[in-house]
This record gives structure tokens, C-alpha cells and sequence, in this order.
């Protein structure tokens, strides 16, 4: 094992890195160990037992946090007329159609979630090379190809979570930060895990969430009881 430096084994005191804590202990842990002078995101990682490689055996979703994310989305959504109206009174960031399509084109991809209306799919597959290994392809599955472009964008804004499986195994997204009380962070967690549960694949088989851990951006990671996550 990697020897830790001396900021992270101050971060690890006080944790046993081979005990599972009950979902709050957790919380708490976590965020007695975030010490960075920002307000770190506090991180949940899942280890499910599924092989992605196999189309019956990927995890993919969205999730509303019921606290946000605590992060500034910046929304850019493909649209003409009355939808880039609508998208732009919802607040969205960026909004446009072809000269969007020439932005991202060059390079130009200053957002963290990409969304369109039905209409505009023919212009935005011209850059799904772009967007897709970026995980900013818009997709009607994630509510992110929409003719109610409004609450997409209000969604996105909102705290809205999207999370596919890697291939390893794993699901892994940002639940918070370490200045939201310990009440917010559980709450969050709750729904992302249940969110997730909620996608299982119908090739899944044997034990689906094996193991569920939490840590901050610069912090410890702390180890879950899986039975303490539903309350």
C-alpha cells in the first residue's frame, strides 16, 4: 500500500479504513476530515456487481438530490425560436443551434450539462464524438432530449445528478459539499443509492451493490454499511 502523506494521514486519524460505518458515522467522519481551505465535494463511490462490457448489465440514470449539489451548473441547450425563449427564462447559460454546433466545433465547451429539443438531434449528432466521451450527449433517457426544455434546464440547475457505470464497475458521483449539514448528506445519499438500485439491470445477477464508500476531494475514504443506507 502507497504511503499517505502527512495531510491525509492527519485526515485519517480517527478512521478505521477496514471498518464499515453506518451511513451517518460516515458523514460525519468525512466531513471531520476535510480540511482543505475550499469547500470540498463530498463523494460517493458504489462498486456494483454488474460487467458493463454487456448492454443487459449497464446502470445509467439521473437523480434529484433533494439538497443540490452545492455546485454551479452551467446549462447550454440546443434550440431555435420559442424553446431558446423558454430555455433562456429557465435560466440556461448558453443557447443556440448552429453557431452552439460551431462553438463546441472548435473546442469551445465552457458547460456541464448539454440538453436539446427533439428538433435539433439532427444538428447536435454532427458533434456526438465531442460530446459523447465528455458524457454531454444529450439522451431522451436522461430527460436531456426534451420538448420541455424549461424544467430540463431547471432540473440541471437544481442539483440534478446523471451517473453511468465505468468499467469497472463502478458509479461514482458528487453528492454535496463538506459545509452542508450532516442531515443534507445523508439525505443525498439515500436518493443516489436508491436511484441506483432503482436501475438495475435485468442482467444483474448475484449481488448487484457490493460495496458503497464516501470520502471529500481531499479526504479519507470511508467505508458504508450497505443495510445502513435505507435508514
Amino acid at each position: 500500500m502507497a504511503k499517505l502523506g502527512k495531510r491525509l494521514s492527519a485526515a485519517y486519524e480517527g478512521v478505521d479504513r477496514e471498518k464499515l460505518y453506518t451511513l451517518v458515522e460516515a458523514v460525519g467522519l468525512v466531513k471531520e476530515g476535510s480540511r482543505a481551505k475550499f469547500d470540498e465535494t463530498i463523494e460517493v463511490a458504489v462498486n456494483l456487481g454488474v460487467d458493463p462490457r454487456h448492454a443487459d448489465q449497464m446502470v445509467r440514470g439521473v437523480v434529484e438530490l433533494p439538497h443540490g449539489t452545492g455546485k454551479a451548473v452551467r446549462v447550454a441547450v440546443f434550440a431555435k425560436a420559442g424553446k431558446a425563449d423558454e430555455a433562456k427564462a429557465a435560466g440556461a447559460d448558453i443557447v443556440g443551434a448552429e453557431e452552439l454546433l460551431e462553438s463546441i466545433q472548435q473546442g469551445k465547451i465552457d458547460f456541464d450539462r448539454c440538453i436539446a429539443s427533439p428538433d435539433m438531434m439532427g444538428l447536435v449528432g454532427r458533434v456526438a464524438k465531442i460530446l459523447g466521451p465528455r458524457g454531454l450527449m444529450p439522451n431522451p433517457k436522461l430527460g436531456t432530449v426534451t420538448v420541455d426544455v424549461a424544467s430540463a434546464v431547471k432540473a440541471a440547475k437544481a442539483g440534478q445528478v446523471q451517473f453511468r457505470v465505468e468499467k469497472a464497475g463502478i458509479v461514482h458521483a458528487g453528492i454535496g459539499k463538506a459545509s452542508f449539514d450532516e442531515g443534507k448528506l445523508v439525505e443525498n445519499v439515500r436518493a443516489f443509492v436508491d436511484a441506483i438500485q432503482k436501475a438495475k439491470p435485468s442482467g444483474a445477477k448475484g449481488s448487484y451493490m457490493q460495496k458503497v464508500s464516501l470520502s471529500s476531494t481531499m479526504g479519507p475514504g470511508v467505508k458504508v454499511s450497505i443495510p445502513s443506507i435505507a435508514g
